[in-house]
């Protein structure tokens, strides 16, 4: 399973980068294209603080500085992927042309209200246990984000945005049960290879558009 989740985790970085390399120099200029692939490039980065540890652990073993590494690329994750919601927003509204006061204000306002949870000491960032009660506090404001996108993207009535829909159901049908329950019931983690599917298929339907 180590093994297995290695390779996983690599390709799937590997595959960030590359999708977000080739639709930044495919663009033809167009805005969509180059936020699409500012996109991949912030969703592999943050997700490599996370994940390359973990391959490393695989590697080497539990090394003195594994776990701050573990925490710190879980932060770094959470904060990048609170931009990477932000950041599709404005790519809605460059693909319909249109843009919702009421979406933005709810979509900024749960991004730095989850922004500034993050960065509390009181999330225990740094060590295994954790905190289970930050834990909640910084996601419930990115439930929100999610709920906002969801929302949005099935209001367009396209193909494409039923597509996004279902991707982004599946990213936090995945990462809500982690999140509650993987520290006593570790096998929930392997949810997060579903999860992360999910966001390879959201990358992906920026990659038709080239």
């Amino acid at each position: 399973m180590a093994v297995f989740e290695s390779i996983f985790d690599i390709s799937y970085l590997t595959f960030d980068a590359s999708a977000g390399i080739a639709m930044l120099a495919l663009s033809g200029g167009r805005p969509v294209l180059i936020l699409y692939g500012l996109l991949s490039l912030l969703l592999g980065a943050g997700d490599a603080f996370h994940l390359i540890p973990r391959v490393r652990r695989y590697i080497k073993g539990n090394e003195p500085s594994t776990e701050y590494r573990l925490g710190l690329g879980l932060k770094v994750s959470s904060i990048t992927m609170t931009l990477f919601y932000l950041l599709l927003y404005v790519i809605y509204t460059q693909l319909y042309g249109v843009g919702s006061l009421a979406a933005a204000v709810i979509l900024t306002a749960s991004a730095v209200l989850r922004l500034i949870l993050c960065l509390f000491p009181q999330n225990n960032w740094y060590h295994y246990e954790g905190s289970a009660k930050w834990s909640l506090a910084r996601n419930l404001p990115f439930a929100v984000t999610g709920i906002c996108m969801i929302v949005l993207f099935l209001m367009s009535g396209t193909a494409y945005g039923r597509a996004m829909t279902a991707a982004i159901l599946v990213s936090f049908g995945c990462y809500i049960p982690v999140t509650i329950f993987a520290k006593k019931y570790p096998a929930v983690g392997a949810l997060m290879m579903p999860k992360t599917i999910a966001y390879v298929c959201m990358i992906v339907l920026g990659l038709r558009m080239i």
